[in-house]
């Protein structure tokens, strides 16, 4: 079987579907997903999903992407995650690609969310982009490691160096790959991909976007994280039911989910 790590399907273009959506998971034997929250005023949908369907999971948190929307509270995060279907914070860290300026504020709601994280024990879920050695930095600072009081997360959609994930993978964190790295031209990840641990790995989709080889370019969902795991079992040299199992196993021990939900 196959997880989802990481999904919004709460937006538009897969809300619509849902029914095709959760058919196509169960065609493709993925049983579980999380959909992950992006603001505080979309939040409400996101906990419906999670309500509505016993094997879909839900997060709490603002991507650091959102400029102009409702700046969470580590008091406000930590309420929300009161539930338990929400298993994680975030999606949250640090994005110096798309946003220019003094982004002191996207590291201040960066630190929020560890913070939250510490309070709850649900782990984080980690969006970095151009802006690695502040993220590193700013979870060793706050304690995110198990070892300093955190519960540590995932690194999602990773698309940095082997150096980042040597380093997150030091603090308890796991490394997610998204079907970028089934792509032509991403050499480099696939690289990365290669050297980590099976055993620190988890798989997704990030759906709507970034659908993996042969969809690249549609819209893309859940059912396709198998051709992610797919991909990294012919990378590795290793059987497909590997990668199923060690990447499923990787998700119920971080979150903290029962296999059996």
């Amino acid at each position: 079987m196959y997880i989802d790590s990481h999904c919004h399907i709460n937006f538009p273009e897969l809300a619509a579907r849902m029914p095709e959506i959760l058919a196509k998971m169960a065609e493709n034997n993925v049983t579980h997903a999380l959909c992950v929250s992006v603001d505080l005023p979309d939040f409400p949908q996101v906990l419906a999903l999670a309500h509505q369907y016993p094997h879909i999971y839900a997060s709490v948190g603002v991507h650091p992407d959102y400029e102009d929307t409702p700046e969470p509270t580590v008091e406000q995060l930590v309420e929300l995650a009161d539930d338990p279907k929400i298993i994680a914070i975030g999606e949250t860290g640090l994005d110096y690609y798309r946003l220019e300026g003094d982004l002191e504020w996207q590291r201040e709601r960066f630190r929020t969310h560890i913070r939250a994280s510490r309070i709850t024990r649900k782990p984080l879920i980690i969006h970095t982009r151009s802006a690695s050695e502040d993220t590193i930095r700013i979870l060793r600072e706050e304690g995110a490691a198990p070892e300093a009081g955190g519960v540590a997360g995932v690194m999602h959609c990773f698309t940095e160096s082997l150096e980042v994930a040597r380093a997150a993978i030091e603090l308890g964190f796991y490394i997610s790959f998204s079907g970028i790295v089934t792509f032509k031209s991403a050499k480099e990840l696939q690289a990365v991909a290669l050297e980590v641990p099976l055993e620190r790995m988890l798989i997704e989709t990030d759906s709507p976007y970034l659908a993996p080889v042969p969809f690249r370019g549609r819209t893309n969902e859940p059912g396709y994280v198998a051709h992610v795991g797919e991909y990294i079992a012919r990378l590795k040299g290793i059987p497909v039911e590997e990668v199923a199992a060690q990447t499923s196993a990787n998700f119920f021990k971080l979150f903290n989910v029962e296999k059996a939900a």
